[in-house]
């Protein structure tokens, strides 16, 4: 494991090449996207489906726009993940008690029950982010990201999901 010291003394003082940066997220982007997917795999799930999954345990029940102002895996609408979560009787749509016309999205009892898993899952990646970064270093690259993506779409998902009032 690289040492803070090490970090500050050597990566930091070397200008990155052009697009070297927008690469290093990309190429982390994927890695971490590729041992998600291999993780899921035995639930049959893909990243976007599990983060909509755990998004209504946390959340829920939500409505289609609210759960679209909420994940990061689906820009706009996630109407067809969601709808092939309601095929395979993961999530519900029932009519909303206080606005008939509207429907609310939450887990069935199946969907709940790939609940622990998909934490369990999220406990390895996390747990594979604290080997290779100290709490310092993770909170000095979440401020980085946090700051590339102010004044995006992104943002707003980051802080509804995120945000100080949001429960840990």
């Amino acid at each position: 494991m690289t040492s803070p010291a090490a970090l500050h003394s050597t990566d930091s003082d070397r200008m990155l090449a052009p697009s070297e940066l927008r690469y290093l997220v990309l190429a982390a982007q994927r890695e971490g996207n590729r041992a998600l997917m291999r993780l899921l795999a035995p639930l049959e799930l893909t990243p976007s489906q599990a983060e909509i999954l755990l998004v209504l345990h946390s959340f829920g029940p939500l409505s289609l726009r609210s759960l679209g102002e909420m994940i990061v895996c689906e820009a706009g609408s996630p109407s067809r993940i969601v709808d092939m979560l309601v095929t395979r009787q993961l999530v519900h749509r029932r009519t909303s008690a206080a606005d008939r016309r509207a429907v609310q999205l939450e887990l069935t009892e199946a969907g709940a029950s790939l609940i622990p898993s998909l934490k369990d899952i999220e406990a390895g990646l996390e747990a594979h982010a604290a080997s290779v970064l100290t709490d310092q270093e993770q909170a000095l690259v979440g401020a980085a990201l946090r700051k590339y993506l102010q004044g995006t779409d992104s943002e707003g998902v980051f802080e509804r999901r995120f945000g100080a009032d949001q429960p840990r």
